[in-house]
């Protein structure tokens, strides 16, 4: 996730809990995504498209404190 970011997600992993759970959460839905696309797991459309749905929600909030982080540290 946001992988040009990889410093700032360092930092915020470490100086911020919420944002080390989200990215935590996203990584964790990601697998379950994966796994189900490939066919490892399964799981009906409705529930893989929700699952989805949550994964790009968590994105956003996290890609949303990394643009805030980079604006307070003037990077």
């Amino acid at each position: 996730m946001l992988h040009e970011y990889r410093d700032i997600i360092s930092k915020l992993k470490v100086e911020n809990p919420h944002f080390a759970k989200i990215f935590e959460k996203h990584n964790e839905l990601d697998k379950i995504i994966t796994d189900v696309e490939e066919g490892r797991e399964h799981m009906d459309d409705l529930e893989l498209e929700k699952l989805k749905k949550e994964k790009l929600r968590l994105k956003d909030e996290a890609y949303k404190m990394i643009l805030e982080y980079k604006k307070e540290h003037g990077l």
